[in-house]
Order: structure tokens, then sequence, then C-alpha cells
């Protein structure tokens, strides 16, 4: 798998906590009430709306540090069966330790404190994050979701490619894991017996959200007096770029890497299988050899021994490795081979349009 070190770590935010602390009591009663009503029908996540405004904020932030890995905090409503993204803010680039997540959680703080004087949405919905050829799928991702979730219903997180954005796409997207996923997961049952009996494959770790961007209609009136008269913009020549072997051997590149990460799970698991077997047999033969125990000692009318000894070593049970890592890295694999698809498909059209351009 890509090498993801560098990623600076979001920090959970405990604002929602303090906002809510510091509200009346009238408002604080409203809020439980409200609460209570949507934990009993809770409305399933159809789409995230963004402000253009933080969708440029996240823009600009990624592409001013590529290809170093940033993230950012989002902020906005839950609305019905809408996220709201209004606004959001990055979070600074520092060595991971204890000092710099101190430092860190201050700042985001101190941070929601002043937009809250100023009347901005302060409502922690998730937080975004830049990525490589869209190298995402990892531990830590998954690790942060669950933290989120301790604090916040409902929350994503917006993923922004900038080397894919150079290619003439909008590479932005929405996640959040699926329930069952979570289910699972919190309670240490990524095992395959387990991922069986609720029909768990890879594709069901992560959910992709609709993303939908608004404007007001003020901000959609003055983008109409700034649009050219020619139709034709910059990011309709960057998809006539006929050259995008670096981004292919790129994208190769990293593919062979996830075979190789794949390869070396499936050993893991062929030695627990081997490691499974093998203690079988030796179960089965001191199985054997305690019968034939008990048969003579009975003939001697002597007591039978037990057929199984927990002190034994061969009834330890073989710890089982998690599948969560293989699942990440076919994730990612199957992620490297539609990106590799797209882009020759692309380039095909496009030499087929020179090929007709240049025979007229």
């Amino acid at each position: 798998m890509a090498n993801r070190k560098g990623l600076p770590k979001p920090f959970l935010c405990l604002a929602l906590v303090i906002l809510y602390a510091a509200a009346p009591g009238g408002m604080r009663s409203f809020l439980q009430a409200v609460s209570t009503v949507t934990e009993e029908a809770p409305t399933p996540l159809r789409v995230v709306q963004m402000e253009g405004l933080a969708v440029l904020k996240i823009i600009k932030h990624c592409e001013e540090f590529a290809p170093a890995l940033v993230t950012g905090q989002l902020l906005g409503l839950d609305v019905g069966s809408v996220l709201e993204v209004t606004n959001c803010f990055p979070f600074p680039i520092r060595e991971e330790d204890d000092e710099a997540d101190a430092d860190g959680a201050n700042y985001q703080l101190e941070m929601m404190r002043c937009l809250r004087e100023v009347n901005v949405d302060n409502n922690t919905i998730g937080w975004y994050q830049s990525c490589l050829l869209g190298s995402f799928q990892t531990v830590e991702l998954i690790e942060t979701f669950m933290n989120y979730q301790e604090n916040i219903r409902r929350c994503v997180c917006i993923v922004y490619d900038p080397s894919r954005s150079s290619q003439g796409v909008l590479a932005l997207k929405a996640l959040k894991l699926t329930d069952s996923f979570m289910d699972l997961y919190r309670n240490n049952g990524l095992t395959g017996e387990k991922l069986r009996e609720k029909k768990l494959s890879w594709v069901d770790i992560f959910e992709e959200i609709p993303i939908k961007v608004s404007n007001s209609a003020l901000v959609s009136a003055f983008m109409k007096e700034l649009e050219p008269e020619s139709p034709v913009t910059q990011c309709d020549f960057e998809r006539l770029k006929l050259s995008t072997a670096p981004f292919m051997e790129r994208n190769l590149e990293f593919l062979i890497g996830c075979m190789d990460d794949l390869s070396s799970e499936q050993n893991k698991f062929q030695y627990y299988y081997r490691n499974l077997s093998r203690q079988q047999s030796q179960q089965q033969a001191w199985l054997q050899k305690r019968r034939q125990e008990n048969m003579a000692r009975k003939a001697a009318g002597e007591e039978p021994l037990p057929e199984e000894d927990p002190s034994n070593p061969i009834f330890k049970p073989v710890p089982e490795p998690s599948r969560l890592d293989g699942y990440l890295v076919t994730n990612q694999i199957s992620s490297y081979c539609n990106h590799i698809n797209g882009v020759a498909g692309q380039n095909f059209n496009r030499l087929y349009l020179m090929k007709a351009l240049h025979e007229d």
C-alpha cells in the first residue's frame, strides 16, 4: 500500500460538548428533545451539500501543500437526510507527538470559539484530507471515523486528490463507514466466521455519498457576470492532453505495491491455516492416545482421565489474523484499476479524435 507517512491525524473535536454546556437551560432542553427524537428515528444520509466557498478552501489548502498530505475540519449542519458543509478550516502541520496533539486540539477549540463569536456555523460534521492517487483507504482513516462517531452521530470525510484533479476531473469524494462494518469493528468481529455470517465483503467497508455543490443566489449571479464569453475553459484544454504517461506510471507503481501487500496478507493466512491444520492433527493424535489410555484404565478398574487438557499447549486456540488489512488492500487495488481503466479509455478517445482531425 502507498506510504501514508506525513498525514497529520485529525484531532477529535469536543467543541459540540462545549457549545451545549454553554447554552442556556431552555436551549439545552430543546436540543435534548431534538436529539431524542432523532435517535428514535434516524434518517439515512442521502447527500452531502457543500457550499462553493468550502470547496474552494479545501482545494486551495490541498493544492498549496501538494504532494504533502494535509487535513482540516468540516463545519456545517445535519438537516434530515442532507449533511450541509458550510465552512471549513485547515489543521496545522506538526510532528506527531503528545504535545503536538494537545496544541492541535487547543487550536481547533480556539477556532471554533472564534467562529461562534462571528456567528458562523461551528458544528463539527467531519473532516477533509488530501490523498495521492486515491491512496486513502487505511486503518488510520477507519480509527478516525470510529473516534468521531463516539461524539458525532453522523459525520463524513471529504477526500480530495490533487493529482487526479490535474487531469481535468474534480476528484472530490464524500465517504462514511457502513453501519454493518462499524458494528463488527467495534466488537472486534473482523474474523472469517463473523464476516461470512454478516455477508460482509471488501466493498462494504466504505460508502460514498453523493456531493452536491450549492451557492447562494448572489454568488451565482456574480459568477455569471465573471463567466467569459468563450465557452471553452482551461479545464477543457486539460482534458485534451495526450500525455498521461506519468499519471499511468504512478498508478501502475502503486498497484504493483498493493499486489505485493496483498501477497503478504495471503501468506499470513496460509501460515495461519498451516498452524491450524497442524494443531488439529496434534489434537487428534493426543485424543486417540488418551482414549486408548482410558480403555486400559477402565480395564484395570481405574477412573478415566478427561479427554481435554486446558493446560496442554495444543488446545490453545491459534489467533486468527485480522482480515481488515487484506480488505483495505483489495479495496485500494480496485480503486487503482478503476483509475487506470478510466484514464486508458479517455486516452483512446483522444487518439481517435486526433486521428479523425488528421484525416480531415
